[in-house]
């Protein structure tokens, strides 16, 4: 029982681990499977569990957060997550930096690869619903809105439109600010301008 109550008590609310942190802990593989068997860990993804405190987290960001930790959530999925579309997602829009490989993960995620020069405009990260410090990263509204108009052709041209008008109608929404990060992120300035010019 020692080994089980290191593991359970050294690990935060909330918290992600592997098999190879486990066993940091002192607790084998075989008797990490005995504790999932035993329904005191929960396994939410390959090789990836989690402590029953967590069991109420957001088990697909939890997972993500993990497994990548420069993944941002971006395009619809941040859409949604800023109230700008009615839409929800049916998968997890998640962006990484060129170079950087997708993990595999068992959560509904559709990856996405963003330059590594512009990566971070707009960037911040929050907390995972339910952990007790996991963070994950998520773009602005804006930069949000400047990526549907960038790659409109997958994310929907009407979807851009529908987060556009919806942020114009929010209290000190700045049109020049939008600009100013489409400009230096590409493919994204004229369609902007054009439907800014529309709307305003």
């Amino acid at each position: 029982m020692k080994r089980r109550s290191t593991l359970l008590d050294s690990l935060p609310r909330g918290a992600a681990f592997s098999v190879s942190e486990a066993s940091h802990f002192g607790v084998p593989k075989a008797s990490l499977y005995r504790l999932r068997d035993s329904g005191l860990i929960e396994q939410i993804g390959p090789g990836l569990y989690v402590t029953p405190d967590g069991m109420d987290a957001d088990l697909d960001l939890l997972e993500a957060a993990h497994k990548a930790p420069s993944a941002t959530i971006c395009l619809n999925s941040a859409l949604a997550h800023h109230g700008l579309i009615d839409e929800i997602p049916s998968s997890i829009d998640l962006a990484l930096p060129r170079g950087r490989t997708p993990p595999q993960i068992s959560a509904p995620v559709t990856w996405h690869v963003f330059d590594k020069a512009t990566f971070d405009v707009g960037r911040s990260l929050m907390p995972v619903e339910g952990t007790d410090g996991t963070r994950i990263g998520i773009y602005s509204p804006e930069r949000s809105i400047v990526d549907a108009f960038r790659l409109r052709a997958s994310a929907g041209y009407e979807t851009g439109i529908e987060a556009l008008r919806n942020w114009l109608k929010l209290p000190g929404a700045q049109p020049a600010r939008l600009m100013q990060i489409a400009s230096v992120v590409p493919r994204s300035k004229g369609p902007l301008r054009r439907a800014l010019e529309v709307l305003l």
